[in-house]
C-alpha cells in the first residue's frame, strides 16, 4: 500500500513521501495561479478550481486567497460561496453540500498528528474526513477540526472551533463549539417578514 493509499484510508502515513510532495507541489502551483488572478476574473478562477478540486458544483464562487494541501480530496456542491482566505487541509475527504456559505478566514482541517511526541516527530500523521451538509453557514474565522460532521441548515457562529459533530437545524458557537438552540418556526416567521418588507419596496 502506498503512502497516498494509506492517507486516503485514514491510516497513519508518512507525510514527506515523494509522491505526496509532488501532488502537494502541483496543488501549490494551481493555488499560486488562482491567488494571482484579478478579483474581477471569476471565470479564470473557476477554470483553475475545476482542475484543482475533486468536484465543484455549478454557481460556486470562491474568493481569493485559497489554500489547500492537495485539492483532489475536496468535493463542493452547487451555489457555494467562500469569502476571503479559505484554508482546507485536505489529507482526507472534505465534502461540502449545496448552498453553503463560508465567512472570511474559515479553516477546515482534516489533518491530525499523533499525541505521542516521538511518533509525531517521525513525520507520521493521519486524516479524518469533514462533512458539511446542505444550507450551512459558517461565520468568519470558524475552524473545523478533523472528523467533524455539520448537519443540514445549521449556523456556526464566528470564531467557533468545531471539534465534534453538530446536528442539523441548530445555531452553534463557541470554543469548543456547542449547540445554543434549535432553528425553529419563529425564525422562519421573522425572516419571512423581513423578506416581505424588502420586496414591498
Amino acid at each position: 500500500m502506498t503512502e497516498k493509499e494509506k492517507m486516503l484510508k485514514e491510516k497513519l502515513y508518512m507525510a514527506n513521501d515523494q509522491e505526496l510532495r509532488d501532488l502537494n507541489n502541483k496543488a501549490r502551483t494551481m493555488m499560486d495561479e488562482f491567488n494571482n488572478t484579478r478579483h474581477s476574473d471569476f471565470q479564470k478562477r473557476r477554470e483553475i478550481a475545476n482542475k484543482l478540486f475533486g468536484r465543484i458544483g455549478i454557481n460556486a464562487n470562491i474568493n481569493k486567497s485559497l489554500y489547500v494541501d492537495y485539492g483532489f480530496n475536496i468535493e463542493i456542491g452547487d451555489n457555494f460561496y467562500s469569502n476571503f482566505n479559505l484554508t482546507i487541509i485536505d489529507v482526507s475527504k472534505v465534502i461540502i453540500g449545496n448552498n453553503v456559505l463560508l465567512g472570511p478566514n474559515v479553516s477546515l482541517y482534516t489533518a491530525g498528528h499523533p499525541i505521542d511526541p516521538l511518533i509525531r516527530t517521525s513525520n507520521l500523521e493521519y486524516g479524518k474526513k469533514i462533512i458539511i451538509g446542505d444550507n450551512v453557514w459558517l461565520g468568519g474565522n470558524v475552524i473545523v477540526n478533523p472528523g467533524v460532521k455539520i448537519g443540514d441548515n445549521s449556523v456556526i457562529g464566528s470564531g467557533s472551533v468545531v471539534t465534534k459533530e453538530i446536528p442539523s437545524n441548530v445555531v452553534a458557537a463557541g470554543n469548543p463549539c456547542r449547540v445554543i438552540r434549535k432553528i425553529n418556526n419563529d425564525d422562519k416567521i421573522y425572516w419571512n417578514k423581513l423578506k416581505d418588507e424588502y420586496y414591498k419596496k
